[in-house]
């Protein structure tokens, strides 16, 4: 049942999103048009305007882009726009740029110009963003040049639009709701690994939820949905998105390699997943801050350099599951979704297709999918790991048992009486009575070590038959055992157990020739807290007084009452019956 509901809650997801992304774009009155460049052109940084105004070296269709040259040149024509309402505003992608320059041409040659830079534009919260004026557009503008100077991205110059209205752009309400929702999902695991972690102190835990930051962080400033919340500069915006981008894909592979179970990778494979991992959050992560300096290499260097991840961690995850890897069969379902569309998004970053921003809802749709699904393989590792950690219990309950428990009779050995004896006495356990069976080793001799365990279990079972909590019967070894007491009259009390043990052992163990007796020697205590004597002297002092009472004819108690005032120990012995 527990895998039925797998498949099923993926299922039930992959419904909401779908339905999100089917719901009619927006209303009618909400539609703005806007208009792409008809052409572009790459040049150097003393490009004249006048000179690209009649240059013919432009690319009029989505072969070409570039965003390792000094400057970019995009060509809207008024044709685009006729019968439109005239544009006013420009709008691309969220991108490091130095700065935009407008030049508003007119039939008759007149030409207005405005230079903005990066820190002029304006992010706002309908999409990965940013927006600027342009200079006056009248009916008889006939052309607009947008000249971007040290472009860091491609999707820039094939996501750039002009449009008459302000805060307005290509992603719709839905999008945004989406977005919105993938980022409401992204809280969810957060709280998860908190509570996983209180109970399960895991370091892949810790690196889910560095990861889930980090995908967070990405769908905030790529999908502009922080602009919402916060005023944030277009530059770091343009930063955090493929940083934290960067940073999610390498704890990704190390969370892979601290996620698997053991054997689910080969020692080498392991080895590269965490170099993997370090790689990609070093070097692609420095491609990310898009300096000034790294211009001519950082878009193209930062996309190559997610190449290395992408292939690995997918040769990782192959090799795992190809092992038997459970946990790798939940994260090949929740990674797929993201390969896929991080390789469409690597196509369109390094201008190798053009397609429309509204792809990146492919890329929040994945995540959500991998946030469902890489929960669902932490709680099931949870379970996993907690059915280890019972059955870890178990089996060291199970060891201790073994090694502190006589395996003939059940009781307590001189292992484990010896590790609590200052505890015991503590605890009021006063009376030590050491018992050794008469001429035991004649049962042996005539009846066989099989009725002789049996008359052993039965002498046990004579010693345990109270049932108290202040009588503990242990097995020292071979036919001696020994029974601490606490509480009023542990002399009498243990003197009816000796006597107990022909009863038991003739009840349970029939054909003896003769009654199987036994010798006890006690050791009393005036008081336990006054006698720090070890286990070993009380031990010599019993086996003393049982020996005395073997000599004075067995099957007999023997006893010593020890006081804080006397120097001398008070020994008496007596008798129980005839010797056996």
């Amino acid at each position: 049942m527990a895998l039925l509901r797998i498949p099923v809650r993926i299922g039930m997801v992959g419904v909401l999103l779908a339905l999100f992304a089917a719901r009619p774009a927006l209303a009618d009155e909400n539609i703005v048009p806007s208009f792409a460049p008809a052409c572009h052109a790459a040049t150097g940084v003393g490009a004249d305007v006048r000179v690209m105004q009649t240059a013919t070296k432009w690319t009029c269709d989505n072969n070409e882009w570039r965003s390792d040259v000094p400057a970019v040149w995009l060509r809207f024509e008024a044709g685009s726009w006729q019968g439109q309402k005239l544009p006013q505003y420009f709008f691309s992608r969220i991108a490091r740029f130095k700065s935009i320059t407008f030049h508003a041409i007119d039939a008759d040659g007149q030409m207005r110009t405005r230079r903005m830079e990066q820190a002029d534009a304006t992010a706002f919260p309908s999409g990965p963003v940013f927006q600027m004026p342009l200079p006056e557009i009248t009916a008889d503008t006939t052309l607009v040049l947008a000249r971007i100077e040290a472009p860091h991205s491609v999707p820039l110059l094939t996501e750039a639009r002009i449009t008459h209205e302000p805060g307005k752009a290509e992603w719709s309400q839905v999008d945004m709701m989406l977005l919105a929702f993938v980022a409401g999902m992204l809280v969810l695991p957060l709280l998860f690994d908190i509570s996983f972690f209180v109970v399960l102190r895991e370091r892949f835990v810790v690196l889910h939820a560095a990861m889930v930051t980090a995908m967070m962080t990405y769908v905030l400033t790529a999908g502009g949905l922080a602009s919402a919340f916060l005023t944030m500069p277009v530059a770091l915006m343009a930063v955090l998105a493929p940083l934290s981008w960067a940073l999610g894909a390498g704890i990704s592979a190390l969370f892979l390699n601290a996620f698997l179970e053991r054997g689910a990778q080969s020692r080498l494979m392991r080895r590269v997943t965490i170099a993997t991992g370090w790689f990609t959050m070093i070097v692609p992560g420095f491609f990310a801050l898009q300096l000034d300096a790294t211009q001519p290499i950082d878009d193209v260097g930062y996309f190559l350099a997610l190449l290395p991840c992408i292939f690995l961690t997918s040769a990782a995850l192959f090799e795992a599951v190809w092992r038997g890897s459970r946990s790798a069969r939940f994260i090949a379902v929740a990674w797929l979704p993201i390969i896929i569309t991080s390789i469409e998004r690597l196509r369109r970053g390094l201008g190798w297709h053009v397609g429309p921003s509204s792809l990146d809802q492919m890329m929040y749709v994945a995540i959500g999918i991998e946030v469902v699904v890489i929960s669902l393989a932490i709680a099931d590792r949870f379970l996993a790991l907690r059915r280890e950690r019972d059955a870890a219990l178990t089996e060291a309950k199970t060891l201790e048992q073994i090694s502190t428990r006589d395996s003939l009779t059940g009781l307590m050995n001189r292992r484990a009486i010896e590790a609590r004896f200052d505890e015991l006495l503590a605890q009021g356990f006063d009376t030590f009575a050491l018992v050794d069976l008469d001429r035991f080793k004649a049962i042996n001799d005539l009846h066989g070590h099989q009725v002789g365990d049996a008359a052993l279990v039965a002498c046990a079972g004579a010693l345990r038959a109270t049932g108290d909590r202040d009588t503990i019967a242990v097995r020292l070894g071979g036919e001696e055992f020994v029974v601490l007491l606490r509480g009023p009259r542990p002399l009498e009390r243990a003197e009816a157990m000796r006597r107990a043990i022909p009863m038991r052992i003739a009840n349970d163990v029939p054909g003896l020739d003769l009654p199987v007796t036994a010798s006890m020697g006690v050791v009393m205590l005036g008081d336990a807290n006054a006698h720090r004597m070890a286990f070993r002297e009380f031990f010599a002092r019993a086996d003393a007084l049982m020996y005395e009472a073997k000599a004075s004819g067995r099957n007999r108690l023997a006893y010593e009452r020890l006081t804080v005032f006397r120097s001398a120990p008070e020994s008496r012995s007596a008798s129980a019956g005839r010797a056996a």
